[in-house]
């Protein structure tokens, strides 16, 4: 096999694995083994909220008597009847977010005990929905967010402290819902399916303490206003909530799965070694680029030909100014790693179809990558400590660029071997 057919069959491989977690089937298939009474509502969130409410939609046509689609520029393909669609910022929260939230809580503060509201929930959502607390103003929400997107934090210590500064994560919309009934429906993009994290778990207890977000801020070096901090501190939570059911209707272990058995299928010897990877990009590249070298000189954990599937959602320490994403930063330090390899390529993929604040959704390397970079005068390590993954990538073809898929269920890494 050459480089280029390894290419071919890694685009493949996340295609099908993208299929797998596409919401459409799954939703509507949750619809019927649901009982749902009452006049119906429908509020979606996230960057498949586009996918998932039109699924609802088609599944139960009029019952529901409206809803409000919130989604990321881009993820919207048009109009779906009976409801109003949003379109807004991220992974920074802008005028639009607060706008669009304000539109779905005027739907939901009306709801009565003969009301049910169909809630639609994907990654994304922590940003896309937000109404933060009275005080607290959008440009220091941006800020708080931006601190904390660029600082190394996990996802979930992102969100343990956006509960506190919001009206509406962390269990306080349902209670705004209440008496109506709250049924969720959640495309986990969490490690873990952890549902109190899936966009800040805006229907779903909150155990976490305001310490707990304070510990956070304080780990990772960030200093809000005092104001700010006596707004956290003086926060509410609901710890247990009796008008909501939850269900998860697609996950990264799909997506995972999918890939191996489409690997295998291909003729690959395949295995899952992990779809909890949560380190920082450039650890988990360099940990992939050093599997790639253990299978290419001894032939282990597998024979060649073989493909090693991994899910998760790295971090990036944000230290330089350069232009990238997650998983464009797992495959440039992964071909740093894998410098001078054959018969390799490895990649890392947004399954949302986007990585950052950039048109790619990751990257596909192989050992001559760093090597096309070094013939173009450009230092591969140098551009990875500017966190300027995009650009090195770019002048290689190294980057994927799909467009939004109407999914997110996490980022899938390949690492195939000829």
């Amino acid at each position: 096999m050459d480089t280029k057919k390894l290419r071919e069959d890694g685009l493949k491989i996340i295609s099908e694995a993208i299929q797998a977690v596409l919401p459409d089937k799954s939703v509507k298939k949750k619809l019927r083994e649901l009982k749902l009474e009452g006049n119906l509502y429908l509020l979606a969130i996230g960057k498949a909220s586009w996918r998932m409410a039109k699924a609802v939609v088609e599944e139960l046509g009029e019952r529901i008597k409206k809803g409000v689609v919130i989604t990321k520029y881009g993820h919207s393909f048009g109009d779906i009847p009976n409801c109003e669609i949003y379109e807004c910022g991220h992974p920074i929260p802008d005028e639009n977010t607060l706008f669009a939230s304000r539109k779905a809580l005027e739907m939901v503060e009306s709801l009565t005990h003969s009301d049910t509201l169909l809630f639609l929930v994907s990654g994304g959502g922590s940003t896309l929905f937000e109404i933060p607390y009275d005080g607290i103003t959008l440009e220091e929400l941006k800020t708080i967010n931006n601190l904390l997107l660029i600082s190394g934090a996990s996802i979930s210590e992102m969100n343990v402290v956006r509960k506190k500064l919001s009206k509406v994560k962390g269990g306080k919309l349902a209670l705004i819902a209440h008496p109506a009934k709250v049924v969720t429906l959640a495309l986990s993009d969490v490690l873990n399916d952890d549902f109190s994290m899936i966009a800040s778990g805006p229907t779903y207890p909150d155990l976490s303490t305001p310490e707990e977000a304070l510990k956070i801020l304080d780990r990772y070096g960030i200093i809000i206003p005092k104001h700010i901090t006596n707004i956290l501190k003086s926060t509410s939570h609901p710890s247990e909530l009796k008008n909501v059911e939850y269900h998860i209707v697609g996950s990264l272990r799909i997506a995972c799965e999918r890939a191996e058995r489409t690997a295998r299928d291909l003729g690959y010897n395949t295995s899952i070694i992990s779809t909890f990877v949560d380190c920082e990009a450039r650890e988990a590249g360099r940990f992939l680029g050093s599997i790639a070298k253990e299978l290419r000189r001894y032939g282990r954990p597998l024979s060649p030909p073989c493909v090693i599937v991994a899910g998760g959602e790295t971090v990036v320490r944000v230290k330089g100014k350069g232009k990238g994403g997650r998983n464009q930063e797992v495959a440039l330090s992964a071909a740093i790693t894998i410098e001078g390899l054959e018969n390799v390529v490895i990649l890392s993929f947004g399954t949302d179809g986007t990585d950052g604040p950039t048109d790619a959704a990751g990257g596909i390397v192989d050992g001559q990558t760093a090597q096309r970079l070094k013939a173009l005068n450009m230092d591969p390590m140098a551009y990875l400590n500017d966190n300027d993954s995009y650009t090195a990538l770019k002048k290689v073809n190294a980057l994927l660029i799909t467009g939004p898929t109407g999914t997110n269920v996490n980022d899938l890494m390949l690492v195939i071997c000829g």
